[in-house]
């Protein structure tokens, strides 16, 4: 269903476009930080569709919502970086511009502040089979370190028991590689996390550090 959505605007028109370079372009702000959840909105049972007003207010009020994103990691836990809606069927693209500025400005809280207008938009005329309209979310949550923090738990829990390390090892592995992968997803963690902490404050002292280091050289 994602994949359908993220590829639609290079199958079929639209008014507003999308391609994969956009997309990478748009959703990665630093090289390692490219994990993404990915949601898809409306999710109703096939019997309550024809019940279920859909417009562009409501579908993106669903594609935020945790409910209906795809990985077991919440959204409200942590802050947007990024994010991508890619919306199908007839709408006015005024109209998706302003809910993406509404939710923005409703919810700021979750948006880094540092990356202003982080939420890009795409349409697509020709909606998917059975629906008026749709829409596929891809976002950039620092909220992911959620999905990584568990496995990493996992993983240590298993690796203390040295559970199955002997079918790697025979296969030539070393167990320093397992430790070195544990240690890189650990401090992709804390990069996460530096970034959702991070306000627009520590980027201009940043900046004003850099400007008083050259005068004084």
């Amino acid at each position: 269903v994602v994949m359908s959505g993220i590829t639609c605007c290079l199958r079929f028109p639209g008014q507003l476009n999308a391609d994969l370079r956009k997309l990478a372009v748009n959703l990665v702000p630093f090289p390692r930080l490219h994990f993404f959840l990915v949601g898809f909105a409306p999710l109703t049972s096939r019997g309550s569709q024809q019940y279920r007003a859909l417009s562009v207010p409501e579908l993106t009020q669903q594609m935020f919502d945790a409910k209906n994103m795809m990985a077991a990691s919440d959204p409200r836990h942590g802050r947007y970086l990024t994010a991508s809606a890619m919306f199908r069927g007839r709408m006015s693209t005024k109209e998706v511009d302003e809910q993406m500025l509404n939710v923005q400005n409703k919810n700021s809280s979750y948006f880094v502040e540092w990356i202003p207008n982080n939420i890009k938009s795409a349409i697509c005329d020709i909606p998917p089979k059975g629906l008026k309209m749709a829409v596929t979310f891809i976002g950039n949550s620092t909220a992911i370190q959620e999905l990584f923090k568990r496995v990493s738990e996992q993983f240590t829990a298993m690796f203390r028991r040295k559970a199955f390390l002997h079918w790697y090892t025979g296969e030539g592995m070393d167990e320093m590689e397992f430790t070195e992968a544990e240690s890189n997803m650990n401090d992709l963690v804390s990069e996460y996390q530096q970034y959702q902490d991070a306000t627009a404050d520590d980027e201009q002292e940043g900046e004003g550090e850099g400007e008083g280091e050259g005068e004084a050289a």
